[in-house]
């Protein structure tokens, strides 16, 4: 089955495509710690060696990508689902979903891993798709791989 949409889920209060990432470092800590201390949200947990963990795994990611021939526009990504993802809703005070067809992407500007970023790039477990960036082509075939995270529902 092909997925025809891409998922972005934000925060109703911030809006859709903001990121950490485009800010400079202390700006983002900053921002980061007012979540934290707000208490509201998934974000509101993560490790206070957060930004510079997904800082190194993006800038790995964005490098793998180019390496197959992708041409991304951006230094960070934005972050987005291959379908719909609605538990993802539930990781903002106030969980929006913003979807958009896969089709209005040039393919040679997007890649995608296989499940979260962190996990995928920072575990060493033996499974294929860790550490792996898929182009768009190679996503699909992925997807029904016998050692994905899907093969095992």
């Amino acid at each position: 089955m092909i997925i025809q949409f891409l998922y972005h889920y934000y925060d109703d209060s911030t809006g859709p495509f903001r990121n950490l990432s485009d800010l400079e470092l202390a700006e983002a800590e900053q921002v980061l710690n007012d979540i934290r201390e707000s208490k509201r949200g998934f974000a509101s947990k993560r490790s206070f060696d957060y930004l510079k963990i997904r800082h190194r795994l993006e800038l790995r990611a964005r490098d793998l990508f180019i390496s197959k021939g992708g041409k991304p526009l951006r230094t960070h990504p934005h972050y987005m689902t291959l379908g719909e993802c609605p538990w993802l809703l539930d990781w903002y005070p106030t969980g929006q979903e913003l979807l958009i067809p896969i089709a209005e992407f040039d393919s040679s500007v997007i890649s995608f891993t296989y499940g979260d970023l962190f996990p995928t790039m920072r575990y060493q477990d033996g499974k294929s798709y860790r550490g792996q960036v898929y182009t768009l082509e190679e996503i699909y075939p992925a997807l029904t791989g016998s050692n994905t995270p899907t093969s095992r529902l």
